[in-house]
């Protein structure tokens, strides 16, 4: 079931840029790790970006390009996506665990989202 809730996506042309928000549990965004993850049809889902109070962690393939960034007041956390590509069209998920370290595998959290869709087109 969706524990998370994401928005913004939507359809963007290459080069654009969109911004993802999360709306989770306080405990969660303020103490523990939360990441986005995304998934292509027929791929397997795959890790984005990760933060917590101990800092960020970023995927290659989205280096320089994503910012994620958290606010705690607002329980939220941000997907900020610059220069976007047409290899970056998924469905980006929220996640949630309840450890701080940052993990790029998606079994690491039991928190999750619906998912928002992003398209980009060439």
């Amino acid at each position: 079931q969706a524990q998370l809730v994401e928005s913004g996506g939507g359809l963007v042309p290459a080069g654009g840029s969109l911004l993802l928000s999360c709306v989770a549990p306080r405990i969660i965004v303020q103490s523990s790790a939360m990441a986005w993850f995304r998934q292509a049809p027929g791929k397997d889902r795959e890790f984005v970006a990760a933060i917590s109070w101990a800092g960020v962690k970023y995927a290659e393939s989205v280096q320089g390009r994503f910012i994620i960034s958290k606010d705690n007041v607002q329980s939220t956390v941000y997907l900020q996506m610059n220069s976007l590509s047409v290899g970056d069209t998924a469905v980006y998920y929220c996640a949630g665990r309840d450890l701080s370290n940052l993990a790029e595998d998606p079994s690491a959290y039991n928190f999750w989202g619906q998912g928002t869709q992003v398209s980009v087109s060439s």
